[in-house]
Formats: C-alpha cells, sequence, structure tokens
C-alpha cells in the first residue's frame, strides 16, 4: 500500500457507551499501532452515545494528549447513529469503525482498508465464520452468530457471511449515497447497510479475522435478535415496494457482469431443474420426518414445503434460469411462494385423501405418498416457473439480441 497523497486517507470511529474501565488502553493501543504501522493519514474518533460514567472525561484527555485522536459527543444512544453521525461529518476518504474492546486482531487492518483505497472494493468486512478466521467466543453466542447469518442467507438472499462483527470499513463515496436509506440507529444498522449495498451491487470484501469474545460485553442478545429479526422485515418490504431506489444507486456505483449470460436452452433449464429438483425432494423429505413428529402430517408437511420452496426458487433463479442482480427479486420470491402454495394444496389433498382411506396410515405410507404428489407438484412448479415467475420479457429479448451471447 501507498502512502496517501492529500487529504486524510481513513478515518477509524470507535463507538462508546460508559466504556472508561477499557477506553484508555484500547485507544492508546490503536493509535501506537497506527502510527507504527500506517504509512498514510488517519484518524480515530471516540464517538460518545450519551455515556452517564467517566468516559467523556476520558476521551477529551486521549483527544488532547494523542495526535490524530478526536472526541464526538452524542446525545443520542444507538451505535448505528454513531456511526451515521460521524461518516456523514467526516472528510475521509475511508471511513471504518470497530468495537472499543478491540476483540478483532489489529493486524487486519492493512487488509481491511487496502481494497477501498485502492478502489477494487467498496465495502469491506471482517468475517467471524471464514474457514481460516480464528475465534475465541462461547458456544451460546457462537450459536446465534451463525443462526442469524443463517436466516439472513435464506431470507434475504445474502453473500456475505458475517453481518455483526464490529470490524467494517466503506469509501466515503458509497457511504453518503447510502446512508440515507439506512433506518436503524442500533445493533441492526451494520446489516441494513449490507443488504443495501449488495442490493445496489456493490463489491463487499471479506477477510478473514482473529477475534476473541470480550466476556464483559453487555449486548442484550434477546432483545437485540428481536430488533433484528423485526429489521429483516422492514428493508424486504421496503425493497419489495421500491421505496429504496436501488436500480438507481447500482447505476451510479453498482458492478455489474462484466458480460450477461445467456439463459439456457429449454432442454439445459430441464436437466437444471431436475437436479434442483432432487437435492429438494430429498431435503423435503429429511426435513418431514423432522417436523412430523412434534408438528403432525399436516403442519410438518407445510413446514417441510415452505423452507426447501424458498432454497428452491432461489436456486432456480441462479442456476436454472441464470437470473442474476436485485432485480425483481423479491418480486420474484414472493411468485415463488404462490408457487409454493399450489404445490402445497396438491400435497396436503393427497394427506388427506390417504387419511380418509387409512386413517391410521403409518409416516413412511405418508411419506410415500407424499413423494409421488411432490413429484407431480415439481412438474407444475417448473411450468410455473418458466412462464410467469422467470419469464423472458419483451424488453429482455430486444435487449438480449444486441448483445453477444455467451455459449450455454
Amino acid at each position: 500500500m501507498k502512502p496517501s497523497s492529500g487529504g486524510l486517507a481513513i478515518e477509524i470511529v470507535v463507538p462508546v457507551f460508559n466504556e472508561s474501565a477499557i477506553l484508555e488502553r484500547s485507544i492508546r493501543r490503536l493509535a501506537e499501532y497506527l502510527s507504527q504501522e500506517f504509512l498514510y493519514s488517519w484518524k480515530i474518533t471516540i464517538a460518545d452515545n450519551a455515556s452517564t460514567d467517566t468516559t467523556g472525561a476520558i476521551s477529551r484527555k486521549l483527544a488532547e494528549e494523542i495526535p490524530n485522536v478526536g472526541y464526538r459527543r452524542l446525545e443520542t444512544k444507538g451505535r448505528g447513529y454513531a456511526l451515521r453521525d460521524t461518516w456523514t461529518s467526516s472528510e475521509a476518504k475511508v471511513l471504518a469503525y470497530m468495537d472499543v474492546d478491540l476483540s478483532t486482531d489489529l493486524a487486519a487492518l492493512h487488509p481491511l482498508i487496502a481494497p477501498l483505497l485502492s478502489g477494487h472494493s467498496d465495502i469491506s468486512i471482517g468475517t467471524r465464520l471464514g474457514r481460516t478466521s480464528r475465534v475465541v467466543r462461547g458456544p451460546k453466542r457462537e450459536f446465534i452468530s451463525r443462526s442469524y447469518n443463517l436466516l439472513l442467507k435464506r431470507t434475504m438472499q445474502v453473500q456475505f457471511s458475517d453481518a455483526q462483527c464490529g470490524f467494517k470499513a466503506i469509501r466515503s463515496d458509497v457511504a453518503h449515497r447510502l446512508l440515507p436509506f439506512v433506518e436503524d440507529n442500533r445493533w441492526f444498522f451494520d446489516t441494513e447497510l449490507l443488504i443495501l449495498a449488495e442490493r445496489a451491487g456493490l463489491r463487499i470484501h471479506e477477510i478473514p479475522v482473529d477475534w476473541i469474545d470480550d466476556p464483559d460485553s453487555r449486548v442484550d442478545i434477546r432483545q437485540t435478535a428481536i430488533d433484528d429479526v423485526k429489521g429483516i422485515i422492514r428493508v424486504a418490504g421496503s425493497i419489495m415496494k421500491g421505496a429504496i431506489p436501488l436500480q438507481a444507486i447500482y447505476a451510479e456505483l453498482g458492478r455489474g457482469p462484466i458480460a450477461a449470460p445467456a439463459r439456457p436452452s429449454f432442454f439445459g433449464q430441464v436437466v437444471r431443474f431436475g437436479i434442483i429438483g432432487a437435492f429438494s425432494t430429498l431435503a423435503f423429505a429429511l426435513l418431514y420426518l423432522l417436523f412430523q413428529g412434534p408438528f403432525g402430517a399436516q403442519q410438518g408437511n407445510f413446514l417441510a414445503l415452505l423452507v426447501t420452496a424458498i432454497a428452491n426458487t432461489a436456486a432456480n433463479r441462479r442456476f436454472t434460469f441464470r437470473i442474476h442482480g436485485p432485480e425483481r427479486l423479491f418480486t420474484q420470491q414472493i411468485q415463488g411462494l404462490v408457487v409454493f402454495m399450489a404445490a402445497w394444496g396438491i400435497t396436503s389433498s393427497s394427506l388427506l385423501l390417504l387419511h380418509a382411506i387409512h386413517q391410521d396410515a403409518s409416516p413412511s405410507n405418508e411419506l410415500l405418498v407424499l413423494t409421488g404428489a411432490n413429484v407431480l407438484a415439481t412438474l407444475l412448479r417448473f411450468v410455473l416457473l418458466r412462464i410467469w415467475v422467470f419469464r423472458v420479457r419483451r424488453s429482455e429479448e430486444r435487449r438480449g439480441a444486441r448483445t453477444p451471447k455467451l455459449a450455454v
């Protein structure tokens, strides 16, 4: 990495709330590291979220004693609010933040910042879930983190692996374009920003980190989880309603594919759909056997179909019909759920018929009948996906006729 020329290269925000116990030690350690290891201009800003202890006094002392350390007092609580306020007023080319406990090894700062200063990427995030990440934390927090990120992948179809790691950076021009559309001011702020960035076609760079859990963390896990689920529903609704101009941001900052892939031939679609359908059928059978015991036959069938339908629609969108990018993503998922309801109608009717004939049908007989009904439902799903959900519109046909196609 070359030294920056002109202006402030990076501003690192450290949001704090009543962190007097560790604040001075962490800021001095961070400033020392930057002074010794960074070749470009930097600034640390302590963003105080209305602390009521001696955090303010310690922060002012640090700002006076250490060059390039600043203090910003905020009367409103919320990590997202602190980042929004400080990033919006910053003149740095790259904006970053990290947790005050410095759980993430500072050696990851260079690879976090480099792709942004070079212009290669738009947002850079640390991930604790990468194969080469080294993480020390309790099983409860590990389970919650992995479950949350899995929920994000399944519901929002995102590609980034770790939304909550307190170690992120963003190019200032990207931040100023996205921040007006990020509503959350608390812990969901990171997730919302990343969802909008990915939907707008921005490049998110991930780096594996070494991370040690802070045993003194005061995050209310239960309330945060509830707020996160509410946030996911809100963001999904906003995108579906078109309240966020993702296409305009995509046109301005997004990184589209180098060449638009051609849709597979009809035979290619059938083969791809069949492969995905085989995996979906196997997943459905396993999920049904899992859900049937605690929920009963009909409820187990519904839940198994719902889970596999969401994954099936996403897989067919990407592989069978080769549709990429954010355009009509949520509309197509909703249409996929309508197709799911039709499939559920077929399979649930087959169960009702079986129980009308044999009231004491065993789970294995139920599964056999459901598998047969699922084959019929799969054929119906392919037809509806091809002629309705993922149909080629005339505007796309005209655009495709003018664009050289890739080999199928």
